[in-house]
């Protein structure tokens, strides 16, 4: 009896402890700005779950990771608190490149010591910086971002401020490894994101039959790019870089196709020889190059191409000079205006009446980037295919990883 009167409290602390380890999240997010225009969420306890039960059922993966642990650091002994929910995000009327996150230390020496372990460079006032990943440490804080443009002004806003909005997670997040949410005063448009064994799936509905009809049109294919926008969809495109042409265009739809292709190019320099007579030295190189056809389907193409002369995009050649790939020709018909390589010219794949976007991945491709480390370089040769699509205001976007042996959560 005396034994049941024990063993049923441990029983409850340990169901408890449990709970509050393995379930429990603080949903109050601190640290997102007032004007952040886009929020990303990364549920960092469920992540460690489905690592865990990969893992677990993986065992060839169990001394690797211990290896790895020893060589690259831990995060988790790198001084670092981490948060239920990691918050990232994006200033608004910043460069799309530029995403921010604040972190909690427990221990900034030792966030230091790993910084340094991680070939991060210091750069003064407690900043550091590895390729394009900023760091500035404040006290027990740490602003990670993409750049460092926002740096001061995100310190004196979560930092400094006493008084800033604190959101509830709930309304980014439901149930799901990660989100990502676009604000627009006070409409919130939420993205949930699954990780998957051998996929990562963003998409706003549950319903996958129209997505599904769209891949399963293009499995046939073989280009590098497809893609077919109506004119919603490239006003959001553009919005991304900060550009708005599709009023100012008259354009109504774009349609394009896109192969990569391996040329040489010729570099022409000049030396002087014995008799300081200037010689004309050749050398060549292989670049990667794409071959392209574009069409833009245009409410007034004469206005179309006006607007391109205004912007000094078609030269005195008719070469359409923001696509930085050239040689090129830009032509204009009763539709529209049609863009294609002179080099070898691709014809456009067959009209869906659907809006997508499919990237297949080409080996020509990550090979061609040279400032990629080995570990990224391995990462985007593992992907097979990404994937837009949209009907209405349902939205998917697939990044399709290559069968492997282990889930994506063990390989990346």
């Amino acid at each position: 009896m005396k034994k049941k009167k024990i063993i049923v409290p441990l029983f409850l602390l340990l169901a408890v402890a449990v709970y509050f380890v393995a379930f429990h999240k603080d949903k109050s997010l601190q640290y997102i700005p007032d004007n952040a225009d886009a929020v990303v969420l990364i549920d960092t306890k469920k992540l460690t779950g489905q690592y865990l039960f990969s893992l677990v059922t993986h065992p060839s993966k169990w001394s690797g990771s211990k290896a790895k642990s020893k060589t690259s650091g831990s995060l988790k002994d790198a001084g670092i608190r981490i948060p239920d929910f990691l918050q990232i995000f994006h200033v608004k009327d910043t460069k799309f490149s530029e995403w921010y996150s604040v972190l909690e230390l427990k221990d900034s020496q030792k966030f230091i010591t790993y910084l340094k372990k991680q070939n991060f460079v210091a750069k003064g006032n407690n900043r550091f910086q590895k390729d394009q990943f900023f760091f500035m440490i404040d006290g027990n804080y740490c602003i990670a971002g993409t750049s460092d443009h926002a740096f001061e002004t995100l310190q004196k806003k979560l930092l400094q401020n006493s008084v800033h909005q604190v959101w509830d997670a709930d309304r980014f997040i439901q149930n799901t490894l990660g989100s990502i949410s676009f604000i627009s005063g006070k409409k919130i448009q939420n993205f949930s994101i699954d990780l998957n064994d051998d996929e990562i799936e963003i998409k706003n509905n549950s319903d996958l039959q129209t997505f599904n009809t769209i891949a399963s049109k293009l499995q046939k294919g073989n280009q590098f790019l497809e893609l077919e926008l109506d004119k919603e969809n490239i006003r959001n495109f553009t919005r991304f870089f900060n550009k708005s042409i599709v009023d100012s265009s008259q354009a109504v739809s774009l349609k394009a196709t896109a192969n990569l292709e391996q040329v040489n190019d010729t570099i022409i320099s000049y030396e002087y020889d014995d008799n300081f007579n200037e010689v004309e030295k050749k050398t060549f190189q292989k670049i990667t190059q794409p071959n392209y056809t574009i069409d833009i389907t245009s409410n007034d193409p004469e206005k179309t191409w006006e607007y391109f002369q205004s912007k000094k995009w078609i030269n005195a050649e008719n070469q359409f000079t923001a696509i930085p790939f050239q040689p090129n020709e830009i032509k204009r018909n009763h539709k529209g205006i049609i863009i294609k390589s002179t080099r070898k010219p691709v014809p456009l794949s067959p009209q869906l009446k659907e809006n997508y976007m499919l990237i297949r991945n080409n080996a020509l491709l990550y090979s061609s980037l040279k400032t990629l480390n080995n570990t990224e370089k391995k990462i985007i040769s593992d992907i097979d295919y990404m994937l837009y699509g949209n009907k209405a205001q349902n939205y998917w976007i697939k990044i399709k990883a290559k069968k492997g042996e282990l889930p994506l959560i063990l390989r990346w």
